[in-house]
């Protein structure tokens, strides 16, 4: 067995109890990844484990970094648009293939979440949609702000696809997949790319965006413009959802 104490032999080590952890997981889910079927799988001893991971809680971390790691790769394979909602279509539509095919490891990654220590792996996997966003906010075609966007393309894609893995799979239809995400389309997204027509929210999406290249504001001065504007963004959407006398 590799010495854990050395760089080289940790990494090795360490990268070959995470792939026997992820394969077992496939097989049956997390009641397969036991201390005792993982050290058989990578020919390690249990305290190698807990000296590399801490616990098997931390194994499965680790394991839900690799995962993000896998899923981040798996969208640059996608064929690049220049219509940011084309982008965001594809955006969707992989993450909810990645779920249905990676099963276990999904509900690892999105279903043990702590908001206290998120992986450097997830961090990217939010930058990449947020950069969607981004450039929607760009065309000036978003309805909301970009935070509650994100927010919306995150909590939607998720809960569809948790809900689709929790029907078998012969019952599953993507028809509901596509439904929601078009319902979702058009609830953050304007159906004109001109910021006039997109109203105030546009407007002020895409005064944000411009806000981070303007060099005529003080550090002070854009922060206090990124607040206001925020708070048309947000007052708009208060406006719009409150009841009528």
């Amino acid at each position: 067995m590799p010495d854990a104490s050395s760089s080289s032999g940790t990494a090795s080590t360490g990268e070959r109890i995470v792939a026997a952890a992820m394969g077992l997981l496939a097989e049956g889910g997390n009641e397969r990844v036991s201390t005792r079927a993982v050290c058989d799988a990578a020919g390690v001893q249990p305290p190698t484990i807990y000296r590399l991971f801490g616990s098997m809680n931390g194994l499965l971390d680790a394991v839900a970094r690799e995962g993000f790691l896998i899923h981040q790769r798996s969208y640059r394979g996608l064929e690049q648009s220049d219509d940011p909602v084309e982008i965001l279509r594809k955006g969707w539509d992989q993450h909810v293939a990645f779920g249905l095919a990676n099963p276990y490891l999904y509900s690892v990654m999105y279903g043990r979440a702590d908001p206290a220590t998120p992986s450097f792996a997830a961090v990217a996997a939010n930058e990449g949609l947020r950069y969607s966003i981004r450039r929607l906010a760009e065309a000036g075609l978003l309805r909301v702000d970009e935070d509650f966007a994100a927010f919306s393309v995150t909590a939607a894609g998720i809960g569809a696809t948790f809900t689709l893995l929790s029907v078998p799979e012969q019952d599953r239809s993507l028809d509901e997949s596509v439904r929601m995400r078009e319902m979702l389309i058009r609830s953050i997204v304007s159906d004109q790319p001109e910021a006039p027509e997109a109203g105030i929210v546009g407007t002020a999406a895409a005064l944000n965006v411009l806000l981070d290249t303007s060099s005529e504001l003080h550090p002070a001065e854009r922060v206090l413009m990124q607040h206001w504007l925020d708070r048309l963004a947000r007052s708009q959407d208060a406006d719009r959802n409150r009841p009528q006398a």
